[in-house]
């Protein structure tokens, strides 16, 4: 794509290959099973950890194959949504681009995280990144809430790697 047609925004966007992706993650991450039965809070920021957790292992999937580019606009995709959610909760524009820019740490951190465990295959390594990185609702037991959503992170996971990279890019037709 060259540099006027991204200017002149006369090509088509690259990132609507994998938005059927991203809107999949976003539905894995709202499985109401996290909330009511993993004790993950119902909040802004349990939501936020189940976003970074599903995209995680969809991130680490897509870059075992030949789909290593549609990581980076999965990537992308996270950023715009984040973008408009802060953006909806009022945060003004001298500000988004440094929460932006935290929130897209965050995912690093936590993609690094998970990405070691899941390649290992390893639940307990799992387990803990999962206890560190994702809020629980008060008075549960976080070690057990841990578990239950290391075990269906790490269930999701194996699931991908059953899928083309064609199907992976569908989507709707995965999961």
């Amino acid at each position: 794509m060259s540099f006027l047609s991204r200017l002149l925004g006369t090509a088509p966007d690259p990132r609507e290959n994998v938005r059927p992706l991203w809107h999949r993650v976003i539905e894995l991450a709202r499985d109401s099973a996290y909330y009511a039965e993993c004790g993950v809070a119902d909040s802004i920021a349990g939501r936020f950890d189940m976003i970074t957790a599903v995209l995680s292992a969809v991130m680490v999937r897509v870059e075992a194959s030949d789909l290593r580019a549609e990581s980076a606009l999965l990537a992308e995709l996270f950023v715009e949504d984040m973008d408009g959610q802060l953006r909806e909760f009022g945060v003004n524009d001298v500000v988004v681009g440094k929460r932006i820019g935290k929130l897209m740490s965050v995912l690093g951190g936590r993609l690094g995280a998970y990405r070691s465990a899941l390649n290992a295959g390893d639940l307990d390594k799992l387990t803990a990144a999962i206890q560190r990185n994702v809020t629980f609702i008060e008075g549960a037991d976080e070690a057990a809430s841990a578990r239950a959503v290391a075990e269906r992170v790490m269930k999701l996971f194996e699931r991908l790697g059953r899928f083309s990279d064609a199907e992976m890019l569908k989507a709707s037709a995965i999961w």
